[in-house]
């Protein structure tokens, strides 16, 4: 069997299936947040928006691709989200948690949730062409610039806001559902806030002189620590690498199309010299040095995804090493007896370094499963 055989066997018939049955609450009309190595719900103070959308989007594109049909459970999930998150404490903006009771549980905005209800939008839109959605994301994109615009361009992470630390993550995951609902819609105005964002990215995520997307910044988008010693993620760097390819395929006139293009060049190169081996740890610092030899499941699907969609390497070295990689993430990640499920997290030690299993993961994994079952074997 193929690697890309064994990735449609479980994605189609394991892991899409287990969370949108075992994963999904019938009482609240909701996605669980958690599920035991056995498959068992896992009751938590909080149901974060986040993890709501993403489940939201990930099955609306499975069902488009054909991949697994439970688009109208999706649909369903979206128009309960939108009733008890959407302003549910009467203020603009979408909460970020409800409670077991389905009450608002956090009544803060951030950033990374509102990034991925518009891009669910997205996907829903694509699946049922209502227009009702569509006007409701470029709704919610108002909001996001009137609640969360930072001083010097960009946006804050979380409001109230609880400290001056500024993140590259929730502009990714925006510039993510931007070039989604652009290729959706060919609405400008989600264009104009991809570009805006990706502006920002090339002049301070990737700072002057170095090929390093780092994590944190200062109010003025500086780097927060002085150079050596601030935080980068090979996940980050491997999906911003995909993206850039995105915004290249969407835009590939656009006012940043050169400098994306170089900058996908220059990061790929510094993920290839920093993270060489098979999986790809946590976190490192901008000098190169390891941060955290941990590894996650998610930065190893970004890498797959990388591997078989806008990498820049030659065809056939990002064919075997994605093999490589596909093997070793259903022996270390996916192994059988979790029937679709994963573990998460593994220690330095390459042991399981987590109890349960995350439905927060399976955006990530789809993302680089459709593009892998969209390669040749």
């Amino acid at each position: 069997m193929t690697y890309r055989q064994t990735w449609q066997d479980w994605l189609l018939h394991k892991a899409l299936p287990l969370w949108s049955q075992a994963g999904f609450d019938r009482d609240a009309g909701l996605y669980h947040e958690r599920l035991t190595f056995e498959a068992t719900p896992i009751t938590l103070p909080h149901r974060r928006l986040m993890v709501q959308a993403r489940q939201i989007a990930t099955y609306c594109q499975a069902a488009l691709n054909g991949h697994y049909d439970a688009g109208e459970q999706a649909l369903t999930v979206l128009d309960h989200v939108t009733q008890r998150y959407h302003r549910a404490d009467g203020s603009a903006g979408w909460v970020f948690a409800l409670g077991p009771d389905l009450a608002p549980s956090d009544t803060k905005r951030d950033l990374y949730g509102h990034a991925f209800i518009l891009f669910a939008h997205g996907w829903a839109y694509r699946l049922t062409k209502d227009p009702a959605l569509l006007h409701r994301a470029e709704a919610s994109l108002a909001e996001i610039d009137q609640l969360f615009p930072s001083a010097h361009g960009g946006y804050r992470d979380v409001l109230p806001a609880t400290s001056d630390r500024h993140s590259q993550n929730p502009h990714m995951h925006l510039l993510e559902a931007c070039l989604t609902l652009f290729e959706v819609s060919g609405r400008e105005v989600f264009l104009h806030h991809a570009d805006a964002i990706l502006k920002l990215a090339l002049h301070s995520f990737i700072p002057a002189g170095t090929d390093a997307l780092l994590e944190f910044f200062t109010p003025e988008w500086k780097p927060e620590r002085p150079a050596g010693q601030n935080r980068v993620e090979p996940g980050h760097q491997a999906e911003w690498c995909w993206l850039l390819g995105e915004y290249l395929r969407l835009a590939p006139d656009g006012r940043h199309a050169a400098a994306a293009r170089q900058a996908q060049h220059r990061l790929h190169d510094r993920l290839q010299k920093t993270a060489p081996g098979p999986f790809l740890p946590d976190a490192l610092l901008d000098d190169g040095s390891m941060l955290e030899a941990s590894t996650r499941i998610w930065p190893q699907t970004e890498m797959m995804r990388l591997l078989a969609q806008h990498g820049p390497a030659d065809i056939q070295s990002r064919q075997e090493r994605l093999a490589i990689m596909s093997q070793l993430f259903f022996t270390h990640y996916a192994p059988t007896p979790l029937n679709g499920g994963w573990i998460d997290r593994l220690d330095e030690q390459g042991k399981t370094a987590t109890d349960h299993m995350p439905a927060s993961s399976l955006y990530h994994i789809y993302s680089a499963g459709q593009a892998i079952l969209g390669t040749t074997p």
